[in-house]
Order: structure tokens, then C-alpha cells, then sequence
């Protein structure tokens, strides 16, 4: 499920069979490497919208989290509320799903679980070759939460 009006309506009906939170990551940067950070943007978000319709009913799909790239320790701070307030709010998983790396040096301070994969250059690719891509990534990213979720049991 989206954070939008009409899932989260769903949402509160099933909330007993949503455990999952999932929150992108989001670089932006202005500098030198702006065209860097946009293509992870774009990849991270088409990679969680795709994973969301595929794990509909058991996931939200949180909007995703934007950051400067060079303010990633006051971005962390506020990421560990929003993890505290999901965890804390009936959410027994949360994964934050990202494609810059700087996040891994970071790792063991998030409680949840950090998915980096790294970001894929789409903008020259045509859609076939895009969304065939993209939906190996996604296979690969359902096998990683259906393992935790086994964890869990």
C-alpha cells in the first residue's frame, strides 16, 4: 500500500496484516555530482514502487525520505524518529530501501534493516529493457524481505 488516501483507507481496514514499513532514500545534492544523485533518486523510487505492487497488502510504502547528501548526519537523526514512530506504531519490520552507498558507514545505527543496491543507469535504456531490469531487482529484493520475515517466525 501508498501513502495515498485511498490505500491508507485499506490500510486501517487490514492493519493487523501490514507489518512492513518501507522507506526510500533519497540523495539530493546540487553539487558536482547532482546528475549522481538524481539517478538514484529515480532508480530507488521506481525500484520501491514496483516492490510495493508486488507485496501489496503486506507493505506501506512510506513517501520517501529526502536528504542534502552533504547533511546525512542530521538526515540519520530524523530517519531514527521516523523508524522509532513506525516501530513504536504496530510496525513489527522496516527496511530502508537506497542506492548511495554512504548509508552503509551508518548501518548499525538504524534499527531497521538497510537495503542498498546499487543505482542502474535507466535514462538510456528503452522501457522493455527497463522494466525487465528492474523487475530482476525487484525478485531480488522480495527474496531479501521474504528471508527476514522467516527470521521473524
Amino acid at each position: 500500500m501508498k501513502w495515498v488516501a485511498s490505500d491508507i483507507e485499506k490500510y486501517v481496514k487490514s492493519i493487523e496484516y501490514v507489518d512492513t514499513a518501507v522507506i526510500p532514500l533519497l540523495p539530493i545534492s546540487f553539487g558536482d555530482d547532482i546528475k549522481e544523485s538524481a539517478a538514484m533518486t529515480e532508480f530507488t523510487t521506481l525500484l520501491t514502487n514496483l516492490l510495493e505492487r508486488q507485496l501489496q497488502g503486506r507493505i506501506l510504502l512510506i513517501p520517501g525520505f529526502s536528504y542534502l547528501r552533504e547533511e546525512k548526519n542530521e538526515a540519520l537523526d530524523q530517519l531514527n524518529r521516523w523508524e522509532s514512530q513506525l516501530l513504536d506504531n504496530q510496525f513489527n519490520h522496516v527496511f530502508h530501501v537506497t542506492s548511495d552507498m554512504d548509508w552503509k558507514q551508518d548501518e548499525e545505527h538504524l534499527r531497521g534493516t538497510l537495503l542498498w543496491l546499487p543505482s542502474i543507469p535507466l535514462q538510456h535504456m528503452d522501457e522493455r529493457s527497463k522494466t525487465s531490469v528492474m523487475e530482476d531487482q525487484v525478485r531480488q529484493l522480495m527474496n531479501l524481505f521474504i528471508q527476514k520475515w522467516r527470521e521473524e517466525e
